[in-house]
């Protein structure tokens, strides 16, 4: 109703009885008399057929556009990935002795084939298939990508971009385990586990956390406790998992010859090219921001697009406070600033925070990191208290860290930033009195909109997450892996080993053409002498003869 039409009525009827309600009543007259003609002016004018095609075509414009827009989300992301591949090559190879570099880049790249054909034909149906009578267990549908068109593919119906997204982290917790058992494990054995991995281990796990039929993820249909593990981009599905595989690996296989001298003690073995680990580490840093970020899945709304930007940012924070604790940690321990340990800890800030990047303030973020540069050094030490070899660190760093990260969400995850992202069908029937469960250092509201403490779901689901993780990869690695040693086929010779692995198995060296040069008064043409040394071999190390 006009405000001006209801002010100058009012004006002419003051001293009338009820005037302001003979007002209203003559303005609203007024405007329904001047409504009916203007209506059938329209109706006789305008085609109302045309006008609602033209609104329907416009609202078909604009879901492709969104369409489009979150293809081209999931492509970036699941290219940057991919490009993660690259960066562990590059990382592993520098980390590890110069006689095995093709060994460890080969293995890399192979990974990445291998699980895009185990991915193809069974991976990928059982992560995120389901059939007509799904289950909490695996997934049983779009074997070899059959009727993809109809099924839901995890960010909607018949989406093939979801298949090339989520094959680029399956390929990462693949590729993982190489780190761990490099330089003296069983190619035939690498290429099993690979496979083996890649078509059964993960996908389960990923079947359990990500599809929403699982039984474990935050955004299931029927999560567990009511409440699910909230696990963003795989600190648990992919870090665990792969980090816990190469750990029974590198226990399994045993360490390298002349790794710990006669007194147990660990005699250094240096990588042969920083260059190559910092190369390693800049592209495993660019390549987390499609890991987490592009984890959203879709970005067609403002609110997606804040939860992608805030991912971004307490990614950076994370890494960068992990790279920091242990360039500290280091001088501190050493009185010197150590390259290698500064990359290290970057990335196990990454694997940290790679559970909760959208959940948590950037300040959380930073603590997240911080702690899991510590937990990696100790982690670390630990390891060679108890002789385990594992070269690159690969069990401290995804497993341990990402261990951390899963347990660090269920402490500091924000019921706000939940949800903001989380569409949430905490169970069949709705029986829940909190909806949205949160970190259990906050306090949140309950669904009568009372601000409470948290119940610890959340924690509690975290926990258990860690838990059947670890159970499922070590019950079935240990086997796997000890099949293999049972035939002997784990672990190369000896002297196939001192030789290294590039020439004795791949009939060449990386680093062809290269004179190696006197080490240590050993011939140039002696195996191995290309190997970086920062001091003469300890005459108490075991001869690879022993």
């Amino acid at each position: 109703m006009s405000e001006a039409c209801l002010a100058a009525a009012k004006s002419a009827l003051v001293g009338v009885a009820n005037g302001d309600n003979l007002a209203s009543a003559i303005c609203a007259a007024m405007e329904a008399a001047v409504a009916v003609p203007v209506a059938r002016h329209l109706e006789e004018t305008v085609d109302l057929t045309a006008l609602q095609e033209t609104v329907d075509t416009l609202g078909t414009n604009l879901q492709g556009t969104m369409d489009g827009l979150n293809t081209l989300l999931l492509l970036y992301g699941g290219a940057l990935v991919f490009l993660m591949h690259g960066g562990f090559a590059m990382l592993e190879a520098g980390a590890i002795r110069s006689k095995n570099a093709m060994n460890i880049l080969l293995q890399t790249i192979m990974d990445a084939a291998c699980s895009a054909l185990m991915w193809y034909f069974v991976g990928f149906a059982f992560a995120f298939g389901i059939g007509d009578k799904p289950n909490k267990f695996i997934g049983n549908a779009m074997f070899a990508l059959k009727d993809i068109d109809t099924h839901n593919t995890g960010s909607g119906t018949g989406k093939w971009i979801d298949w090339f997204f989520q094959w680029a982290f399956a390929a990462t917790a693949v590729t993982i385990p190489a780190g761990a058992v490099a330089e003296r494990f069983n190619f035939n054995a690498y290429l099993g586990y690979s496979m083996f991995i890649g078509g059964w281990v993960y996908p389960v796990i990923a079947h359990w956390v990500w599809c929403i039929e699982g039984w474990l993820g935050y955004g299931v249909l029927e999560p567990f406790i009511k409440a699910g593990m909230i696990d963003f981009a795989g600190s648990g599905v992919i870090h665990m998992t792969g980090g816990l595989a190469g750990l029974i690996g590198a226990i399994m296989v045993g360490p390298r010859l002349g790794r710990f001298d006669a007194d147990g003690k660990p005699v250094d073995m240096p990588g042969h090219s920083a260059i190559l680990v910092v190369l390693g580490t800049v592209l495993l840093w660019f390549g987390w921001y499609g890991f987490n970020p592009a984890s959203v899945l879709l970005i067609n709304s403002s609110a997606y697009a804040i939860v992608c930007g805030r991912a971004a940012v307490c990614t950076t924070l994370a890494g960068a406070a992990g790279g920091v604790a242990c360039l500290v940690y280091g001088f501190a321990r050493h009185r010197g600033w150590d390259l290698v340990g500064l990359c290290n800890g970057i990335l196990c800030g990454f694997v940290a925070v790679t559970a909760c990047p959208h959940v948590i303030y950037p300040w959380a973020a930073i603590i997240c990191g911080l702690v899991a540069g510590l937990w990696f050094e100790f982690l670390c030490w630990l390891l060679l208290k108890l002789k385990i070899d594992d070269p690159l660190s690969a069990g401290p760093m995804h497993f341990g860290c990402g261990m951390w990260g899963v347990f660090f969400t269920g402490l500091f995850a924000r019921q706000q930033y939940i949800m903001e992202y989380y569409v949430h069908a905490p169970s069949a029937n709705g029986d829940l009195s909190k909806p949205y469960p949160w970190g259990a250092f906050y306090k949140g509201y309950n669904a009568d909109g009372e601000l409470v403490a948290s119940d610890g779901k959340l924690l509690a689901s975290q926990i258990v997450g860690i838990l059947v993780i670890i159970g499922w990869v070590g019950g079935m690695m240990v086997p796997f892996f000890g099949i293999f040693k049972f035939f002997g086929a784990l672990r190369i010779p000896p002297e196939e080993e001192e030789m290294g692995l590039d020439r004795s198995k791949h009939g060449g060296s990386a680093y062809n053409g290269h004179a190696a040069g006197n080490v240590h008064g050993l011939s140039p043409n002696a195996p191995g002498t290309d190997v970086m040394r920062n001091s003469s071999p300890s005459a108490k190390v075991i001869p690879v003869t022993a």
